[in-house]
């Protein structure tokens, strides 16, 4: 899976605005409605709150990947959040997030979701990378790097 075919860079935060968990959460879902990538913002930040509830997606590293299935979702659609501050998420490692990846997807649709679970979780796995995503000021930024790492 390429990640740019389900990332656009009118799906992207930098920076958020958002300095705790559950705004930033939804600053994403924002972002992915007002674009038209999900048909009711409402029960897709139920779904991503739901899963959350039953084990933070902060999985250590500074990188949170919050992640639900909604009917609101037609397909997988993805957001980044870039925190200007890094936010307490209750991550596996108790540090707090600074690159928050959000994933919603069909009920129906478990293997693009764990793909893309499992590209971000590679992506992640380079420090370099990582660190100036961390730094990115804009979606721009953000988009450029990902998809020039993509085509490494």
């Amino acid at each position: 899976m390429i990640l740019t075919q389900i990332l656009q860079p009118k799906s992207i935060k930098a920076p958020l605005v958002s300095t705790n968990k559950e705004d930033a959460i939804e600053e994403l879902i924002n972002v992915l409605a007002d674009n038209g990538y999900l048909s009711d913002r409402g029960s897709a930040f139920e779904a991503v709150l739901a899963r959350e509830q039953t084990r933070s997606t902060g999985i250590g590293s500074g990188i949170a990947i919050p992640h639900g299935k909604s009917t609101a979702a037609k397909e997988l659609v993805m957001a980044i959040g870039i925190a200007k501050e890094p936010i307490e998420f209750e991550s596996i490692d108790n540090k707090p997030v600074g690159i928050i990846i959000l994933l919603v997807s069909p009920p129906d649709q478990t293997g693009p979701h764990i793909q893309a679970l499992a590209r971000i979780s590679r992506l992640m796995l380079d420090a370099t990378f990582k660190s100036q995503l961390e730094k990115a000021t804009s979606p721009e930024e953000v988009y450029d790097l990902i998809s020039t790492k993509e085509t490494e």
